[in-house]
Formats: C-alpha cells, sequence, structure tokens
C-alpha cells in the first residue's frame, strides 16, 4: 500500500483486522474516513515511516476488514465497539500503547479511543471532524444541507442500502466526488480511485456504512452526552485539523473552541483543502502529525505548504 509496507491480517475478538505495516520507530494508527479504505494513507504514510512504524487499517466494515453483524441497537457499529477491535488489532501486532490518527469516521473511532482506553493511546489527532454529539446537538437547516447524507444513510435499513445498490455510479459521482474525494491534481490515482468506487458494490460494506451512521445518530451521540455530562475528556494530546475550504468553518467558526471542553491539551489547525486534507495536502498534515508525536524538546520538521489563517492551542 505505501513503500516498505506488507499487508496482514490481524485477529481480533469479533474477526479479522486488514492493515497494512511499514516503518520503525514509535507506532502510529491511521484510520480512514467513508466511505474510503486505507488506501487513502498511502501518500502520507510514506512521510512517515522514516521516523515511525505505521499501521494503516480498514475499518470494521470496509475493504478487507470483517463485517460486524448489524443489530437493533447499532451497537456493533458503534465508535466504541471499532474501537474496541482495533486497540486489540494494535495489541495483536505488539503495540500495547500507540498514537492514533483519524479521518472522518476514522477520526470519531480516533477520539472514543482515546477517551475508552486512555491507557492505551499517547496522542490522537483527528482529521475535519467534531465530536459526534455536538454535531447532532448544534444541527441546523444549514447542517440539514451540507450534511444531508448524514440524515439519509442513518434511516432505518433497508431503504438507504437499497437505493445506493440501485445507482451506485450515481452515489459516488454525484455524492461523494461532490465531498472533493479526487478533485486536487495528481493526488489520486486512477487505481485507488477505483477501489474507493468498488466499495459500494459490496452489499455488506454498504449495510456497514449506514449501520456507522445510524449508530452515530442513536448510541454514539449517547456515549458522547454521558462524557460530558460526566466531565470525562480526553487526557492525551489532542491535534484537530480541519479543512480550510470544507463545511466545518462554515458550521463551526472557530473548530478548535468546539473541541476545547472535550480534551486536556487541543491544538488545531486549518488546512488548505478539501474534505480529504490528507490525500488533498499530504506534507502538510505529515508535518503537523510529526509535531505532535514527537516528545517535548525534539527537533521536529515544521509542516510546509499552505495552512489555514486560523491556529489555536489551549492546555486546561
Amino acid at each position: 500500500m505505501f513503500p516498505g509496507s506488507t499487508g496482514q491480517r490481524v485477529a481480533t475478538d469479533r474477526g479479522e483486522v486488514a492493515v497494512s505495516v511499514g516503518g520503525s520507530g514509535p507506532p502510529v494508527l491511521l484510520l480512514h474516513g467513508y466511505p474510503q479504505n486505507r488506501l487513502m494513507w498511502t501518500a502520507l504514510a510514506g512521510r512517515l515511516t522514516d521516523r515511525y512504524t505505521v499501521v494503516a487499517a480498514d475499518l470494521p466494515g470496509y475493504g478487507g476488514s470483517f463485517r460486524p453483524a448489524p443489530s437493533p441497537d447499532h451497537l456493533p457499529h458503534s465508535k466504541r465497539a471499532l474501537a474496541l477491535d482495533l486497540v486489540q488489532a494494535m495489541a495483536a501486532l505488539g503495540h500495547e500503547r500507540f498514537a492514533v490518527c483519524g479521518h472522518d469516521r476514522g477520526g470519531r473511532i480516533a477520539y472514543r479511543m482515546a477517551l475508552d482506553h486512555p491507557d492505551h493511546v499517547s496522542a490522537v489527532a483527528v482529521l475535519d471532524v467534531v465530536p459526534t454529539g455536538e454535531v447532532w446537538s448544534r444541527a441546523d437547516a444549514q447542517l440539514a444541507l451540507l450534511y444531508w447524507h448524514w440524515g439519509f444513510l442513518a434511516q432505518p435499513a433497508p431503504l438507504p442500502e437499497r437505493m445506493i445498490g440501485a445507482d451506485p455510479d450515481a452515489f459516488f459521482d454525484l455524492h461523494v466526488r461532490r465531498l472533493g474525494l479526487g478533485m486536487a491534481p495528481g493526488r489520486y490515482p486512477p487505481e485507488v480511485m477505483a477501489a474507493y468506487r468498488r466499495e459500494l458494490d459490496d452489499p455488506r460494506v454498504v449495510e456497514a456504512i449506514c449501520e456507522d451512521y445510524r449508530a452515530g445518530a442513536g448510541v454514539d451521540r449517547e456515549h458522547d452526552d454521558a462524557d460530558r455530562q460526566q466531565g470525562r475528556r480526553i487526557g492525551c494530546p489532542l491535534l484537530v485539523l480541519w479543512a480550510g475550504r470544507g463545511a466545518l468553518p462554515r458550521l463551526y467558526g472557530d473548530v478548535v473552541d468546539v473541541w476545547r471542553p472535550w480534551a486536556t491539551d487541543v491544538r488545531g489547525f486549518g488546512v488548505d483543502a478539501g474534505h480529504f486534507l490528507a490525500e488533498d495536502q499530504p506534507d502538510v498534515v505529515a508535518g503537523h502529525l510529526t509535531e505532535l508525536l514527537d516528545p517535548p524538546g525534539a527537533v521536529t520538521t515544521p509542516a510546509a505548504g499552505p495552512i489555514g489563517t486560523h491556529a489555536s492551542r489551549s492546555t486546561r
């Protein structure tokens, strides 16, 4: 997948997780978002392997990983359940403590992992997300139009599954690509775009996608709301990166301010990119990750390339 990496299938309690592993040094877990797979990290991972052991995983439900069996409460697809799967996968690879970076739905698993498994997560980065509970509590007409797929994919089965399955090409071209996938010139090889498109040809992947969003509208939101009520916070360093040309600045203004109640040490930056910022701007994102992951006092490589106008850090 990325230079020097090897593909593996790692056993967890619920099934096997497909990963690519390469590099050497402290471990970093990379989690993709909707509706992709671990190929999204190809360019960025190669910028980290000289300093870190990089593990890029297919989320359960996607790619080569196992497909959780749905249940009426959607718990098998909750971010809590998926986070546990991936903690177990990292342990099976010999990594009891590691940093994690997630984009989109992977970002939601990453911050849930930091909340639920603080002894295993040394640092966390989330790309172009705010907490799921915040999305729903702040929902308005603008969100309904920009994030319309949240409500659509969360509809009871089998409505969204059947509509996507009726014309997956139209769903991919008229929705997924309009989110910004494939827009940056030279960043999206045709074979990678074809692999993303093929995800929608597997009815069990489509089912997993919809179950993920159903969990987000229900049990994930409940977990987030319970944490806020109980005052639970992410204790390790949290890096928040967002697309400067994406939806988050329009919806939330100061994105870091949304995250401040959720973590004791949060820093954030806007990146001059669309939603798929790790592929649009791999050098910039890798630079910020390196600054997060290197221990205090270490010599770091500054992030290169255009950065958004907002940068903020809060330690409480």
